[in-house]
Protein backbone atom coordinates (compact mmCIF):
# COMPACT_ATOMS: atom_id res chain seq x y z
CA UNK A 1 0.00 0.00 0.00
CA UNK A 2 1.59 3.19 -0.96
CA UNK A 3 1.96 5.85 1.97
CA UNK A 4 -0.46 9.24 1.76
CA UNK A 5 -2.97 6.99 -0.23
CA UNK A 6 -5.63 8.75 1.18
CA UNK A 7 -4.45 12.47 0.08
CA UNK A 8 -4.98 14.53 -2.71
CA UNK A 9 -1.99 15.19 -5.13
CA UNK A 10 -1.57 18.60 -6.81
CA UNK A 11 0.95 19.30 -9.57
CA UNK A 12 4.20 21.48 -8.61
CA UNK A 13 6.13 23.99 -10.64
CA UNK A 14 8.98 26.33 -11.39
CA UNK A 15 8.82 29.57 -12.55
CA UNK A 16 11.76 31.35 -14.04
CA UNK A 17 11.84 35.47 -13.66
CA UNK A 18 15.14 35.75 -15.39
CA UNK A 19 16.84 39.07 -15.24
CA UNK A 20 19.24 40.93 -17.70
CA UNK A 21 21.21 43.94 -17.89
CA UNK A 22 21.27 45.80 -21.26
CA UNK A 23 24.47 47.76 -20.52
CA UNK A 24 23.84 50.32 -23.35
CA UNK A 25 20.47 51.26 -22.49
CA UNK A 26 20.75 51.26 -18.95
CA UNK A 27 17.74 49.13 -18.40
CA UNK A 28 17.14 45.94 -16.16
CA UNK A 29 15.35 43.62 -18.91
CA UNK A 30 12.91 41.28 -18.20
CA UNK A 31 13.33 37.51 -20.71
CA UNK A 32 9.41 36.40 -21.85
CA UNK A 33 8.02 34.27 -23.79
CA UNK A 34 4.63 33.93 -25.41
CA UNK A 35 2.83 31.09 -24.02
CA UNK A 36 2.56 28.15 -26.60
CA UNK A 37 -0.29 26.07 -25.11
CA UNK A 38 -3.39 26.74 -23.12
CA UNK A 39 -4.73 28.07 -20.76
CA UNK A 40 -3.59 31.49 -21.60
CA UNK A 41 -2.08 30.19 -25.06
CA UNK A 42 -0.27 33.33 -26.72
CA UNK A 43 -0.17 35.44 -23.65
CA UNK A 44 3.47 36.74 -21.77
CA UNK A 45 4.79 34.29 -19.54
CA UNK A 46 7.61 33.77 -17.54
CA UNK A 47 9.38 30.55 -18.82
CA UNK A 48 8.19 27.97 -16.45
CA UNK A 49 7.42 23.83 -16.31
CA UNK A 50 6.54 21.05 -13.66
CA UNK A 51 9.04 19.37 -11.82
CA UNK A 52 9.79 15.83 -13.04
CA UNK A 53 9.34 12.96 -10.40
CA UNK A 54 13.12 12.72 -10.62
CA UNK A 55 14.60 15.69 -9.99
CA UNK A 56 14.55 18.56 -7.10
CA UNK A 57 12.83 22.31 -7.47
CA UNK A 58 16.86 23.74 -7.86
CA UNK A 59 17.53 21.07 -10.84
CA UNK A 60 14.17 21.65 -12.47
CA UNK A 61 14.95 25.69 -12.54
CA UNK A 62 18.51 25.16 -13.86
CA UNK A 63 16.97 22.73 -16.66
CA UNK A 64 14.13 25.15 -17.48
CA UNK A 65 17.08 27.76 -17.58
CA UNK A 66 19.42 25.93 -20.05
CA UNK A 67 16.69 25.04 -22.64
CA UNK A 68 16.05 28.50 -23.16
CA UNK A 69 18.79 30.41 -22.80
CA UNK A 70 21.46 27.65 -23.28
CA UNK A 71 23.47 28.47 -20.08
CA UNK A 72 24.82 26.08 -17.59
CA UNK A 73 26.63 28.14 -14.60
CA UNK A 74 24.21 31.17 -13.69
CA UNK A 75 23.47 33.11 -10.97
CA UNK A 76 20.33 31.36 -9.68
CA UNK A 77 18.34 31.90 -6.80
CA UNK A 78 14.99 30.86 -5.08
CA UNK A 79 12.31 33.51 -4.58
CA UNK A 80 8.43 32.83 -3.39
CA UNK A 81 6.37 30.15 -3.47
CA UNK A 82 2.63 30.68 -4.90
CA UNK A 83 -0.22 28.68 -4.36
CA UNK A 84 -3.66 30.40 -4.06
CA UNK A 85 -5.99 27.71 -5.09
CA UNK A 86 -7.25 29.33 -8.39
CA UNK A 87 -3.91 31.18 -9.66
CA UNK A 88 -3.67 28.55 -12.67
CA UNK A 89 -7.13 27.51 -14.52
CA UNK A 90 -6.08 24.59 -16.05
CA UNK A 91 -5.31 22.95 -12.58
CA UNK A 92 -4.27 23.00 -9.08
CA UNK A 93 -0.73 24.31 -9.49
CA UNK A 94 1.94 25.10 -6.74
CA UNK A 95 4.77 27.30 -8.03
CA UNK A 96 8.22 27.58 -7.25
CA UNK A 97 9.64 31.11 -8.25
CA UNK A 98 13.26 31.64 -9.11
CA UNK A 99 15.18 34.72 -9.99
CA UNK A 100 18.36 34.49 -12.13
CA UNK A 101 20.94 37.20 -13.44
CA UNK A 102 22.73 36.64 -16.30
CA UNK A 103 24.33 39.57 -18.72
CA UNK A 104 22.53 39.66 -21.98
CA UNK A 105 25.22 39.08 -24.22
CA UNK A 106 25.71 34.95 -23.15
CA UNK A 107 22.52 33.98 -24.14
CA UNK A 108 22.07 31.61 -27.05
CA UNK A 109 20.37 34.04 -29.35
CA UNK A 110 19.39 31.07 -31.44
CA UNK A 111 18.00 29.13 -28.95
CA UNK A 112 15.95 31.84 -27.38
CA UNK A 113 14.86 32.93 -30.53
CA UNK A 114 13.29 29.27 -31.11
CA UNK A 115 11.52 29.06 -28.11
CA UNK A 116 9.81 32.84 -28.65
CA UNK A 117 11.75 34.87 -25.87
CA UNK A 118 12.16 38.39 -25.66
CA UNK A 119 13.83 40.85 -23.78
CA UNK A 120 11.80 43.42 -22.23
CA UNK A 121 12.28 46.75 -20.41
CA UNK A 122 11.48 46.21 -16.54
CA UNK A 123 9.94 49.77 -16.81
CA UNK A 124 7.59 48.99 -19.78
CA UNK A 125 6.56 45.24 -19.66
CA UNK A 126 3.22 43.55 -21.16
CA UNK A 127 0.66 42.52 -19.10
CA UNK A 128 1.55 38.98 -18.07
CA UNK A 129 -0.43 35.52 -17.26
CA UNK A 130 -1.74 34.30 -13.63
CA UNK A 131 0.48 35.77 -10.92
CA UNK A 132 3.36 36.27 -12.63
CA UNK A 133 3.45 39.70 -12.65
CA UNK A 134 3.73 39.21 -8.49
CA UNK A 135 6.54 37.19 -8.96
CA UNK A 136 8.23 39.90 -10.76
CA UNK A 137 8.05 42.59 -8.43
CA UNK A 138 8.81 40.30 -5.42
CA UNK A 139 11.86 39.28 -7.14
CA UNK A 140 12.82 42.38 -8.04
CA UNK A 141 12.38 43.96 -4.51
CA UNK A 142 14.49 40.57 -3.90
CA UNK A 143 17.33 41.76 -5.73
CA UNK A 144 17.13 45.07 -4.40
CA UNK A 145 17.75 43.85 -1.28
CA UNK A 146 19.93 41.07 -2.23
CA UNK A 147 22.74 44.05 -3.65
CA UNK A 148 22.97 45.96 -0.83
CA UNK A 149 24.71 43.02 1.14
CA UNK A 150 25.96 40.82 -1.44
CA UNK A 151 28.08 41.36 -4.77
CA UNK A 152 25.35 40.28 -7.28
CA UNK A 153 25.42 42.78 -9.30
CA UNK A 154 28.59 41.92 -10.88
CA UNK A 155 26.73 38.67 -12.27
CA UNK A 156 24.74 40.99 -15.07
CA UNK A 157 28.00 43.09 -15.83
CA UNK A 158 30.59 42.04 -18.28
CA UNK A 159 33.94 40.70 -17.24
CA UNK A 160 35.55 44.35 -17.12
CA UNK A 161 33.34 47.92 -16.43
CA UNK A 162 33.96 51.03 -15.34
CA UNK A 163 32.52 53.11 -12.18
CA UNK A 164 29.87 54.95 -14.06
CA UNK A 165 28.96 51.21 -15.76
CA UNK A 166 28.93 50.42 -12.76
CA UNK A 167 27.00 52.68 -10.94
CA UNK A 168 24.31 52.94 -13.79
CA UNK A 169 23.57 49.48 -13.28
CA UNK A 170 22.61 49.97 -9.58
CA UNK A 171 20.62 52.77 -10.32
CA UNK A 172 18.72 50.34 -12.84
CA UNK A 173 18.14 48.14 -9.76
CA UNK A 174 17.24 50.71 -7.35
CA UNK A 175 14.83 52.38 -10.27
CA UNK A 176 16.84 55.68 -8.45
CA UNK A 177 19.84 57.67 -8.55
CA UNK A 178 22.76 57.19 -6.23
CA UNK A 179 25.22 59.88 -5.24
CA UNK A 180 28.44 59.26 -7.70
CA UNK A 181 30.51 60.60 -4.96
CA UNK A 182 29.58 57.94 -2.32
CA UNK A 183 28.96 55.58 -4.42
CA UNK A 184 32.37 55.32 -5.50
CA UNK A 185 33.89 55.66 -2.06
CA UNK A 186 31.79 52.72 -0.61
CA UNK A 187 32.76 50.42 -3.81
CA UNK A 188 36.65 51.07 -3.86
CA UNK A 189 36.65 51.21 0.19
CA UNK A 190 35.78 47.56 0.05
CA UNK A 191 39.00 46.84 -2.45
CA UNK A 192 37.17 43.92 -4.16
CA UNK A 193 37.73 45.98 -7.81
CA UNK A 194 41.03 45.64 -9.44
CA UNK A 195 41.85 48.05 -11.65
CA UNK A 196 43.08 47.77 -15.11
CA UNK A 197 45.59 49.24 -17.54
CA UNK A 198 42.67 49.50 -20.35
CA UNK A 199 40.25 52.68 -20.58
CA UNK A 200 36.92 52.73 -22.38
CA UNK A 201 36.90 55.61 -24.79
CA UNK A 202 33.56 54.97 -26.43
CA UNK A 203 31.71 57.65 -24.48
CA UNK A 204 34.23 60.28 -23.54
CA UNK A 205 37.65 61.14 -25.59
CA UNK A 206 39.13 61.10 -22.24
CA UNK A 207 37.87 57.46 -21.35
CA UNK A 208 37.52 55.98 -18.01
CA UNK A 209 39.32 52.82 -16.49
CA UNK A 210 38.07 49.51 -16.64
CA UNK A 211 37.49 47.70 -13.69
CA UNK A 212 36.83 44.07 -12.57
CA UNK A 213 35.29 42.27 -9.65
CA UNK A 214 38.51 40.30 -8.09
CA UNK A 215 35.94 37.19 -6.65
CA UNK A 216 38.75 35.22 -5.12
CA UNK A 217 39.69 38.50 -2.73
CA UNK A 218 36.11 38.74 -1.79
CA UNK A 219 35.73 35.13 -0.56
CA UNK A 220 39.13 35.47 1.32
CA UNK A 221 37.64 39.05 3.15
CA UNK A 222 34.41 37.34 3.20
CA UNK A 223 36.20 34.39 5.43
CA UNK A 224 37.75 36.77 7.48
CA UNK A 225 34.39 38.37 8.33
CA UNK A 226 34.27 40.93 5.60
CA UNK A 227 30.91 42.55 5.29
CA UNK A 228 29.70 43.78 1.55
CA UNK A 229 27.42 46.85 2.38
CA UNK A 230 26.59 48.89 -0.57
CA UNK A 231 23.57 50.29 0.50
CA UNK A 232 24.12 53.92 -1.23
CA UNK A 233 21.55 57.04 -1.13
Amino acid sequence: MKLYSKHSRYLVAVDCIIFGYDILEKEIKLLLIKRSFEPAKGKWSLEGGFVEESESLDEAAYRILRNLTGLDIVYLKQSYSYGEIKRDPGARVISVAYFALIPIMDINEELAKQNGAQWRSISKLPELIFDHSEMVKKSLTNLQNQIKIKPVGFELLPEKFTLVQLQDLYEAIYQRKVDKRNFRKKILSMEILEKLDEKERETSKKGAFYYKFNKDRYEILKQNGFYFNLDVN
